[in-house]
């Protein structure tokens, strides 16, 4: 038996530096369910339900985080739809490289945190549109 089996991802905690500002964009345009913090927690955070007992964490902080290629999946049921809400409510969205069997794209939040909105259109399976070998270094 192994000493650590993962089940799955719970939550993913993101830094943001305006509540009222990211809960409109968390809650308002992406159209997450908030849910109460834990009551022991004496700081200023914001969770979000995203189905399946995974939540998003938001973290008030008075500095943005360092803007990178860091970034959470949110999966979808219909990309091209979510695309067209989303730039029709004026939110920027970035086409990336291509997955097989996927369609998806990225956003921000209001403090540049990256977003990726993914649609399966194929479950993935790395012996068809894997890479030919894992990488090194």
């Amino acid at each position: 038996m192994p000493g650590l089996t993962v089940t799955h991802l719970d939550h993913v905690s993101v830094l943001v530096t305006d509540v009222a500002r990211s809960r409109a964009f968390y809650a308002g345009l992406l159209g997450l369910t908030e849910i109460p913090k834990p009551r022991t927690f004496d700081f200023v955070a914001l969770w979000f339900d995203l189905g399946g007992g995974h939540t998003l964490h938001l973290l008030k902080k008075d500095a943005p985080d360092t803007e990178s290629p860091r970034h959470f999946c949110l999966r979808v049921t219909d990309a091209a739809a979510a695309r067209a809400h989303l730039a029709g409510l004026g939110v920027p969205t970035r086409e990336t490289t291509p997955i097989p069997g996927a369609d998806r794209f990225f956003v921000s939040d209001p403090d540049g945190n990256r977003i990726e909105v993914l649609q399966w259109l194929t479950p993935y399976d790395p012996a068809t549109a894997g890479a030919a070998r894992l990488d090194e270094g």
